[in-house]
């Protein structure tokens, strides 16, 4: 960080050290605390905390993003899959999906833009968790009026995937299966999403039979990560437990930087973690886009009808249902 956020002493006086704002950034990030107190904290100006913490949260998304969030390869893909198979017991499942309103103040001549159907103003935070609560990929700062699906079809991730344009691994057989179907890679969110060849969503709740419940369970189970994770964001910091009292771009900034450091947490917090490298998603060719609705429910039948094929049945599903 120290290369990034140094300056350089004046003749006058001597510049606030690299470790003064780290701490202000990170007891900012930590507790919420306004500019107001926290220049009696720390004996600045509130323009003086308002420009270091905008210059740490850019230096920590900048140098941390591709340490602690990598774009994902083939490989890391697979082996997150492996995860959620191990501990939600749903196979092929590359990642949770998920969006997150971040109260915000109100923007200056905005209008409704920000103001969403919970009745505040807030920035939308789309993310993709993997198994062990960390995100995977995230994109901040859509309007708070969008919905889920429109802020997912305009990411970046979004836009590849209903492209058919996101590198991720090729169907194939699971491994405890017998009748050698293929299955697809999929990711797991809830109604909110558009049903996709790789973007699995819940049954509708009115008509349900077994076999439908069974599966919105298992869903269920392997999308609380997402969910889970944005709970442990919001305890560990408590930023998000107020109004970021900043402007939008700002408050992307220091959204940005608290996921990034969620994931430097949860990797050093006790469970074991191997570091990635940074690889490109490179475009492929795509091979038509029509009737993903139609491949999207065909793919939700293979799985509704694995998990009631002895391989891929639970012992306690129907308990549960």
């Amino acid at each position: 960080m120290r290369p990034h956020l140094q300056k350089s002493n004046s003749h006058f006086r001597d510049c606030i050290t690299v470790e003064e704002r780290l701490t202000v950034t990170i007891r900012y990030l930590a507790t919420g605390m306004h500019f107001a107190a926290l220049q009696y904290s720390y004996l600045m100006g509130r323009s003086t905390i308002a420009m270091i913490i905008n210059e740490s949260c850019r230096a920590i998304w900048t140098i941390l993003q591709p340490l602690e969030m990598p774009e994902p390869t083939v490989e890391k893909w697979k082996e997150i899959a492996e995860e959620f198979d191990q501990k939600s017991n749903f196979p092929h499942c590359f990642g949770a999906v998920d969006g997150k309103h971040i109260r915000i103040m109100s923007p200056e001549h905005s209008g409704s833009a920000f103001f969403n159907y919970k009745k505040y103003f807030s920035l939308v935070l789309m993310a993709i968790s993997d198994a062990n609560y960390c995100f995977t990929v995230i994109d901040v700062g859509a309007y708070g009026q969008e919905s889920d699906c429109n802020v997912s079809r305009q990411s970046t991730v979004g836009r590849k995937l209903y492209n058919s344009e996101l590198i991720i691994p090729s169907p194939s057989v699971l491994a405890d299966n017998s009748d050698q179907r293929i299955y697809p890679y999929v990711l797991v969110g809830d109604e909110a999403f558009a049903l996709h060849q790789n973007l699995l969503r819940p049954y509708p709740r009115r008509n349900l039979n077994e076999n439908k419940r069974i599966f919105n369970y298992r869903l269920t189970r392997a999308r609380r990560f997402v969910e889970s994770a944005f709970g442990i964001l919001a305890k560990k910091w408590r930023v998000f437990h107020t109004s970021i009292l900043v402007k939008p771009d700002f408050a992307a900034l220091v959204i940005k930087a608290a996921c990034v450091l969620h994931n430097f947490v949860r990797k050093r917090d006790g469970y074991k973690f191997e570091d990635t490298l940074t690889c490109s998603l490179n475009d492929i060719d795509v091979h038509g886009t029509g009737g993903q609705q139609l491949r999207g429910q065909h793919v939700r039948v293979l799985f509704t009808e694995y998990f009631e094929s002895p391989e891929g049945s639970l012992s306690w599903q129907n308990a549960m249902i």
